[in-house]
């Protein structure tokens, strides 16, 4: 019975020591010539300014937020849409009602001011 979950045992194990090389290649590989600009921080192109520390707007976390659930839509969306054709009508008009639930959730969101940056 134990005999049976060799290949699982195997397939782990090759894909944990996978992991670790690919992971370590260019370490293992690569030149290594630190220098001050490589080695400062980097925050999209600019200085960081501020502490680590500092407070952030709830604003930006309910921005964020939303942008997750109403992106979580693509999930469904993607593979309705490559299936289409074998589907039919009646998955039409199941799309039509989903994306008609985003679209009140999101005059909801809009009436409420939560994308508002005041």
């Amino acid at each position: 019975m134990l005999s049976n979950y060799i290949p699982l045992a195997l397939m782990m194990f090759v894909a944990i020591i996978f992991g670790v090389i690919m992971a370590n290649l260019s370490k293992w590989l690569g030149p290594r010539r630190p220098n001050k600009e490589k080695l400062s921080v980097y925050e999209s192109g600019m200085k960081p300014i501020g502490s680590t520390r500092d407070r952030v707007s709830v604003k930006y976390y309910m921005v964020a937020m939303l942008f997750i659930i109403f992106d979580i839509e693509i999930v469904f969306l993607y593979p309705w849409a490559v299936t289409f054709d074998k589907i039919g009508a009646f998955a039409l008009g199941e799309m039509f009602i989903f994306i008609g639930l985003l679209f009140v959730g999101y005059i909801y969101i809009v009436k409420k001011g939560a994308l508002e940056w005041d």
